[in-house]
Formats: C-alpha cells, structure tokens, sequence
C-alpha cells in the first residue's frame, strides 16, 4: 500500500512538472476603446493633422527669395459664414490675410486656426485639424490679400452648443497669432477626438486684390 500511495505521488508531481514546463496561453488584450464621432460628422477631406494655432502652421512648396508674410505685416479678415447646400449643417467661412506692408511677401501652406470659447469637458480651446489642400506657391503684393476658408459643423441641439468667441490664427511659417472675433455666435459642434471631423482649415489659395 505504502508502495503504491508512493508511485501515485510521484506520477502526480511529474504530471505538476510537466504542466509548468509546457506553453502557457497568454491572455488576450482587451480592445482599445476608439472614440466615437458623433452621429452628424459629415464626410470631411482624409489628409487632416492637428494642429495648435500656437505652433507654426503648416508649409509647403519651394525655397525662395521673397520673404513669407509676417504675422506683423498682416490684417486678419473674417468672412460671412455660407451654409453647403450638400452637407446641411456644415458652413464654411473665408479667413481672409491682407498684406499691409510696403513690400510683397509670401504667403502659402495651411494657417494654424484656434477657436477659443467657454469652458467644456475637452477644454475651452478647440485646435482644428487642417487640411493642406491649397496652392503650393503664393505670393502677395502690398494691400492685396490671400484667403483660407474655416469649415464648422453645427450641432444637432442645444445640449451640445458650444458657441467660441474668438479665431486666432497663425499665418503660414510665423509662430505670432492674429485674432477676430468669432462671426454671427454660430454654435459649432465640438469633435475633438473624431477622425474625420466636420470642422478643420483648409490651405492659401491664390492672391485676390
């Protein structure tokens, strides 16, 4: 009896043995969380970055000899916001830059845009995304001008109204902001974690007088 007891044990432990020795199976990771877009995000243009107003604004296109406009030699103009009739909902307003130097400069790529307002749960400073989709090269002649234009999606309800009070922007290549106030107290729908969010800053496009 005492024999076998004895066997029995020994087979258990090498049975323990050989369960430690073999694969385990590792766990698997639960699934990220992905932030939601809100149900009226409306199809918005794929090659969007974020970007605080604060930092240099996005630059493209060749070197060249004529200076870039500097945030000094410009004039903030902000436009009427215009409704898209295929994206009810959705409007978009021109961020107009006049040059009031003496001298041309350049000015192309994609200014960075802040929307300041009051407090809310990701914070009361909205940084939109921008969307470098304007021309390559630009330059500006004295008292003439070059426009971005802002895109905004307004929310569904009041209980998501978030209304800013203030634009600043950063011209192309400066790091020095202008400011303006914000048009009309249109209410814009705040989708800061989204991927694809209905409102964003589109490029320079060519010089108008």
């Amino acid at each position: 009896m005492i024999k076998r007891i004895a066997t029995a044990t020994a087979a258990l432990a090498g049975a323990a043995t050989l369960a430690a020795c073999g694969p385990s199976d590792s766990a698997t990771p639960a699934p990220q969380s992905q932030a939601q877009s809100p149900p009226r995000t409306t199809s918005a243009p794929s090659s969007t970055e974020s970007a605080n107003a604060t930092t240099a604004a996005t630059t493209t296109g060749a070197s060249t000899e004529t200076p870039r406009c500097a945030t000094s030699a410009l004039k903030l103009e902000v436009g009427t916001p215009v409704e898209d009739q295929d994206s009810p909902g959705q409007f978009t307003m021109d961020l107009t830059y006049r040059n009031t130097s003496q001298r041309t400069c350049a000015l192309y790529g994609v200014p960075g845009v802040d929307l300041q307002g009051p407090d809310n749960p990701n914070g009361p400073v909205y940084h939109l995304p921008r969307v470098d989709n304007g021309v390559k090269y630009n330059e500006v002649p004295p008292g003439s001008a070059a426009s971005a234009s802002l895109t905004f999606l307004v929310p569904d309800g009041p209980a998501e109204t978030w209304i800013p009070t203030t634009i600043v922007t950063t011209p192309p290549g400066q790091t020095t902001q202008l400011t303006a106030p914000w048009p009309n107290g249109s209410p814009v729908l705040r989708q800061d974690a989204a991927t694809r969010p209905g409102t964003y800053v589109n490029g320079i496009l060519g010089t108008t007088s």
